[in-house]
Order: structure tokens, then sequence, then C-alpha cells
């Protein structure tokens, strides 16, 4: 939780610093416009950047921050209430949801993709994926009965289904962009 906050925050500030950057010089160039398919100036200037009315990675720097502070919380040693371990399952699923629909958003509507915009993919992801494991193994997400079995088989292979789930992710941005990277070649 702790690397994922980090992470996820400073790709939140990143993107938030490029934005009021924008805001005061619309000639400003982002430091993420790389090429015409990798950047997040169109992103961010985007209805779907601001999908709430305001910049989305305003909720980054705030979940972002929240889950950091659990991590920590919880590596020192506090045991966190099972409402708080449900809660944070609850938002991360939030989370990830809305990151795919980013993801989606990104490659289909916007047609850029945006460097610090996948790092938030990336750890939003293995946070849900990471939180919602640690609440099936530890029961604060009731296991249904014959359903252990399944869970150790999950739990061995965790590293494998989560790299699967990036792969997945990797090849629509491949197959989505094949043309440009094609050309690089």
């Amino acid at each position: 939780m702790t690397l994922t906050g980090a992470v996820g925050w400073l790709a939140s500030l990143r993107l938030t610093i490029d934005d009021w950057r924008l805001l005061k010089d619309p000639a400003y160039q982002p430091s993420c416009d790389i090429s015409p398919v990798v950047g997040c100036g169109s992103a961010m200037a985007s209805w779907q950047g601001n999908l709430f009315g305001f910049p989305n990675m305003l909720l980054g720097i705030g979940a972002f921050a929240v889950v950091t502070t659990l991590g920590i919380a919880a590596f020192s040693g506090a045991r966190l209430h099972r409402a708080l371990w449900l809660t944070l399952n609850a938002g991360a699923f939030a989370g990830v949801v809305f990151a795919h629909w980013l993801i989606w958003q990104s490659l289909y509507e916007i047609n850029r993709l945006c460097p610090y915009c996948a790092v938030v993919w990336v750890v939003t992801i293995a946070l849900f994926w990471y939180v919602t494991l640690h609440n099936l193994k530890h029961d604060v997400i009731p296991v249904p009965r014959g359903g252990r079995s399944a869970l150790n088989l999950v739990l061995e292979s965790h590293w494998m289904l989560l790299a699967g789930w990036y792969g997945v992710i990797v090849l629509l941005v491949l197959t989505r962009f094949w043309t440009y990277w094609s050309g690089l070649l």
C-alpha cells in the first residue's frame, strides 16, 4: 500500500503541476508530451480528464495520500479495523473501475497515451489486487465454503495473474497504436 500510494501520489502531483502550468501559460509544453501518441496535455484538457468538474489528478492526490498513510500505519504494526479494510477495498475497486474507463477513453477516444496516467493505472490495479487478496486471505471478505482451495491457488499464482492483467493492457496499447510503434522501427 505504501509503495502504490507514494508512486500514485507522485504521478498525480506531476500531472497537477503540469495542469497548473498549462492553465497559467497555454503555450507550456508538459514534460510528458513526447510524441504525437505519447503525451498528457490533450488528456488533461479533455472532458474525461475533468470528469467530476475538476482535474482527475486531484482525486489521485487525495486518495493516494490516504493509501500511503494507511500503508505506513499497517507497516509500522497498526491493526487496521475490518471496516477500514473493507472501505479501502471498496475505494480501490472504484479506482480500478475508473482507471479502466480512463484506459478505454485514452486509447479509443482521446487517442493519446499519457505516461503519468499509465503509472496511476498500474499502481491502482496493483493496489486493488493486493488489498483484495489481503482481505480474502485474512477473512475480511468471507470466502464461501469450499472456496479456500481456489483462493489458495490464486494466492500461489497472484503475480502471474497480475502480470496477465497488465499484459492485456499492454496488448491493447500496442495494437491500438501499432502503426505509430511500427513506424519507429
